[in-house]
């Protein structure tokens, strides 16, 4: 069993505010939002507490980083083969 606790609704613990800011930037700059995501999730476990969004917020961080490469991989794959066939 975890020793996380929930907190009751309408209350703040550390962490809560950072989560959601984090989930939200995550969609708009990945990076910084899977950073302050793991900002926030770090803050509520040292305090005992659960952090949804700050959860979900790292986990689409680390996937939207994930597909960032991989197409970013793809696109200068496609360009270099673009250059080198004489387009």
């Amino acid at each position: 069993m975890s020793n996380l606790q929930q907190a009751p609704a309408g209350t703040d613990y550390p962490g809560k505010t950072l989560g959601i800011v984090g989930l939200v930037l995550v969609f708009f700059t990945g990076i910084i939002g899977l950073i302050l995501s793991a900002v926030a999730l770090s803050q509520s476990k040292n305090a005992g507490f659960q952090n949804t969004p700050a959860k979900v917020g790292v986990i689409l961080g680390i996937v939207f980083l994930a597909l960032g490469i991989v197409f970013t991989i793809i696109y200068i794959v496609i360009i270099a083969a673009a250059v080198n066939s004489g387009y």
